[in-house]
């Protein structure tokens, strides 16, 4: 496993994606995160816009439901 290069708010969402794509058979959508975590639209796509510049994830720009995470699933936290 390689040192993770996410804080602990960013691996939550990035497990959230994971484990709501693998759930649901698509990618989730900015409104469907801002529903779990219970913050503003804002905010998530704040988060999204700062994980991509990581590389943690990949989007098609200007279509929904297209976020994919790019980093092995054993390295992501535990969805609290």
């Amino acid at each position: 496993m390689t040192e993770k290069n996410f804080t602990p708010k960013q691996g939550q969402y990035l497990a959230f994606i994971h484990m709501y794509s693998k759930l649901n058979r698509q990618p989730p959508a900015e409104a469907d995160m801002q529903r779990y975590f219970g913050t503003s639209a804002p905010t998530v796509h704040s988060m999204v816009v700062r994980l991509e510049a990581r590389g943690l994830i990949s989007r098609e720009h200007g279509k929904g439901r297209t976020i994919r995470v790019l980093i092995d699933p054993e390295e992501l936290p535990e969805l609290e």
